[in-house]
């Protein structure tokens, strides 16, 4: 890839990383089922999503995430690639440093976050959905913090509080660690009964 590609500027023919997830623009007949409508701060970049509630949910008090968003912590939701489609904008993106995943992406105006790249999945921000009521805000409630042992301030609020990556640290919590751990297997089995529901409605609309 170019440098100019890497900017989202090529201008000779159409870049390869725009015909592929997350990037790829959805044709009209996609039939794109969108639910959420989102943007940077500017305006410039807007996207649609068409899961209705994120994988995930999380608060991360990593360093990195401090300085990122300037901010005490980082609120995120997980997706699949394929649950967004760029509506406006997608050539005004930027990727820090280059387009290597996983990498971050901001646009290029106003430089708002955009979302944080992996290899199989995105993290998008709550913060730039337009939600039309609070019943929507709660399908995106946060479900855990993790690295809460570099938080710079505390959150009592009942949620699990991993020092780290989440399941793959220690708890740190106001209420007993067992609680926390049988409402964190609750939650996780709730999700992948959520999933595989999913997965079976899909299956069945590719089979009709």
């Amino acid at each position: 890839m170019d440098k100019s590609q890497a900017r989202g500027e090529s201008t000779t023919g159409q870049s390869e990383w725009k015909t592929r997830p997350p990037y790829r623009i959805h044709e009209s007949n996609d039939n794109f089922d969108a639910k959420y409508d989102a943007s940077c701060h500017c305006g410039k970049v807007k996207y649609q999503l068409s899961r209705e509630e994120p994988l995930d949910s999380k608060l991360c008090h990593c360093t990195t995430c401090q300085t990122q968003h300037a901010a005490p912590f980082q609120w995120a939701a997980i997706f699949h690639k394929e649950d967004i489609n760029f509506s406006h904008g997608h050539h005004d993106l930027e990727w820090s440093i280059e387009h290597k995943l996983p990498c971050k992406v901001r646009c290029s105006f106003c430089h708002s976050p955009i979302m944080d790249e992996g290899r199989n999945m995105i993290l998008l921000f709550p913060s730039l959905i337009k939600f039309k009521n609070r019943e929507e805000v709660a399908k995106f409630k946060p479900r855990l913090h993790m690295f809460y042992g570099q938080r710079v301030m505390d959150i009592p609020d009942g949620l699990p509080k991993w020092t780290g990556l989440n399941d793959e640290s220690d708890l740190i919590e106001d209420s007993p660690p067992e609680q926390v751990r049988e409402m964190e297997r609750k939650r996780r089995k709730e999700q992948n009964e959520k999933s595989e529901k999913a997965m079976e409605e899909e299956k069945k609309k590719e089979e009709e």
